[in-house]
């Protein structure tokens, strides 16, 4: 029974708040959503049952405005507030702004946050009750920078109240210190709000286990068991399990039962997540607590059939656990994927931008878990995950090969994402075998992007060009790149000639195809000194279906505004474009690839200046950091591609800027 809760404020946004009202619908508990004018076409507004704006962009000004978050809670007549994860779910202000207005927090209580939020604090606390951890240093910068030899470099440098990866680094020397504090206390500012940070001890290629508890206020807590989640890219997870395949039995019950004691000493009530280092021995050392429910909670939902979120909302509204620790079990074997906005191939940079096409995998034993359901913009102001795929089966190896299944039937255009890295990390023998570890994509990334495009320079080039023929030529042409006079007369011409000549840029090429005749079935083509016949069985405004010689194929194809098309065969998404249609749009970028000027310096993406480095006639290096650009929750150092001289900067300091505008202009040193 849900007592004393009848409608749930959502302090959050995406994916997490649409799982929450998800469960809320469920119990019959009505929910209020907030949102900055930037989303109000979020899904998790129309889902809502009372949705509320709270400012313009600024996080500061919206999601982490816990004034605007109470007083909206108040008007709403909300009995709770669920924070989700991230923005202020592990705030102690927050927690009591809540208590102060007589509304239940969905969480912890703010001195449990307060302690075990800090990592510093967390990490006195538990070494006080004999749980093992690292070696650490906490303090003001200078006694960090004076201080950091004595456990010896390379160290881990973290935020005190951070958590999802956000600014930590691995220090190699004490020559880079000082400039990395700065930059984990500035994001760790930005994020948090709390600019505090400290050392540990780094451990060679670690596991990354964390256990799921959940406590009650009555005294009652037990561990729902644990997650692997040790393939991390900047040290945040983007594939997560359940069970862990490296746990003995042994030492699975000996780190759950740890968790359970930090949780019963510090008086944990609701849902948290105990993390540990795992060794290449086994030995498990604390690692940090999460006062909050992780984005991979689904791994552990999938396996033990308990709705973690269900459970918070019941123990908030003061009942007793209604689980008993012998009757939870892990039956079967589930895998997480974070599908992210980003390029893989180029350091994993953000990719924010509009999608072309969205088309989610359809099979059984799947759940995804995200923020959209059809084409979106990936705004650059939030993290750039897109969503969650979860697979379900009856051991790891089976789930494997439901996930690889899965991406190969995510399809995401118009923007870059890591799905086929994800796919080929799947299919990596050290994955397959378990020889895995934190470091696991450090170590194999350059090999899996390698494998990558390999693989796709083997699909025969002529299987993504018959299938955008038949695609365009059929009229799936957006309205707007229709054949007109204004536009290509020699177009218009070409439908009723006996004979097409096109010209394509596909990919990083040019290739010229005829096609000698074609009706709404079967097209002949001729290009590379080959001929091919192909027969279509299927053409949607998305999708082709089609056959060369009895052999079938299919394809997934969009364009954008500058026609630009995106084709995906095989596993693989191509770039092609008719370059006898002009396109709607130009951007800046495509005169710059024209030979415009390199030396204007402009941003990779959409974002928000955090640090400017440098002044106006000043002589600098080629790789001297310029500037810090902030977006999409990292940082992206602007980095000098040449000895120049600095003849001009466009920007200042906490200014918002879009990838358009040059930054900064350089000159050429006399």
């Amino acid at each position: 029974m849900i007592k004393n809760i009848h409608k749930i404020l959502i302090a959050n946004r995406g994916e997490i708040a649409l799982r929450i009202i998800k469960t809320a619908k469920k119990l019959g508990i009505r929910t209020v959503a907030v949102y900055s004018e930037i989303d109000q076409d979020s899904l998790h507004v129309k889902q809502a049952d009372e949705s509320y704006c709270i400012g313009k962009v600024e996080l500061s000004d919206t999601y982490l405005n816990i004034s605007k978050v109470i007083d909206i809670a108040l008007e709403a007549k909300c009995d709770a507030v669920h924070p989700g994860y991230g923005f202020l779910a592990e705030n102690p202000l927050f927690v009591e702004a809540c208590v102060d207005a007589g509304i239940i927090f969905i969480g912890p209580s703010a001195n449990v946050m307060r302690i075990m939020g800090n990592k510093i604090e967390a990490r006195d606390f538990v070494k006080k009750i004999k749980v093992p951890i690292t070696e650490g240093i906490s303090g003001p910068k200078e006694i960090l920078i004076k201080t950091a030899h004595t456990i010896g470099f390379p160290v881990l440098l973290k935020a005190a109240a951070g958590g999802g990866g956000k600014g930590m680094r691995i220090v190699t020397s004490d020559l880079d210190l000082e400039e990395a504090i700065e930059s984990t206390a500035r994001q760790a500012k930005a994020y948090f709000g709390d600019e505090t940070v400290y050392i540990e001890k780094f451990i060679p290629d670690p596991r990354h286990i964390e256990v799921q508890i959940l406590g009650d206020h009555h005294g009652n807590l037990i561990h729902l068991f644990e997650r692997e989640c040790s393939i991390q890219r900047r040290y945040q997870k983007i594939i997560e399990e359940s069970p862990s395949p490296t746990l003995t039995p042994e030492v699975r019950l000996s780190i759950c039962q740890a968790a359970q004691k930090i949780g019963k000493a510090i008086g944990y009530s609701n849902a948290g997540t105990i993390e540990f280092l795992v060794d290449q021995e086994l030995n498990f050392y604390f690692l940090e607590m999460n006062t909050r429910i992780q984005v991979e909670h689904p791994v552990t939902e999938m396996v033990t059939g308990i709705d973690i979120v269900e459970e918070q909302i019941f123990i908030a509204s003061g009942n007793e656990l209604r689980l008993k620790q012998e009757n939870i079990g892990q039956k079967g074997h589930s895998i997480e994927c974070r599908i992210y906005a980003e390029d893989p191939s180029n350091h994993f940079q953000p990719s924010p931008g509009l999608m072309t096409l969205y088309k989610e995998p359809e099979m059984i034993g799947i759940r995804i878990d995200t923020g959209i359901s059809e084409i979106s913009e990936i705004k650059s102001s939030f993290d750039p995950m897109i969503s969650k795929l979860i697979v379900w089966d009856n051991d790891r190896e089976q789930a494997t090969r439901k996930m690889e299944e899965a991406l190969s039937g995510y399809f995401i255009h118009g923007i870059k994402t890591n799905i086929s890295y994800l796919l080929s990390l799947l299919k990596h023998p050290a994955f397959k075998s378990n020889s895995i570890s934190t470091s696991f994509c450090d170590q194999h990334t350059p090999d899996l992007i390698s494998t990558i495009q390999k693989e796709k320079e083997e699909i025969p080039s002529h299987l993504p060009v018959i299938a955008y023929l038949i695609w365009t030529l059929s009229g799936n042409l957006k309205a707007s790149q229709q054949p007109s006079a204004e536009k290509n007369v020699w177009e218009r011409i070409g439908f009723w000639r006996n004979r097409m000549n096109l010209k394509l840029q596909f990919e990083k090429s040019e290739l010229q195809v005829v096609i000698p005749s074609y009706s709404k079935n079967q097209y002949v083509l001729e290009f590379q000194d080959n001929k091919f016949i192909a027969i279509s069985r299927l053409n949607s405004n998305y999708k082709v279906d089609f056959t060369i010689g009895g052999q079938h194929y299919a394809a997934w194809l969009s364009e954008d505004k500058s026609a630009n098309a995106f084709i995906s065969i095989s596993g693989h998404t191509f770039d092609i474009k008719r370059t006898d249609i002009l396109p709607e749009t130009f951007s800046a970028g495509d005169f710059e690839h024209q030979g415009g000027d390199h030396r204007h310096i402009n941003s990779p993406m959409p974002g928000k200046v955090i640090k400017i480095n440098v002044g106006e006639g000043q002589p600098v290096k080629k790789g001297q950091l310029l500037m810090i650009i902030e977006a999409m929750k990292m940082e992206n150092q602007i980095l000098s591609p040449a000895d120049a001289r600095i003849s001009k900067i466009n920007v200042a300091l906490g200014e918002r800027v879009e990838v358009s505008i040059p930054l900064i202009i350089l000159e050429d040193i006399a």
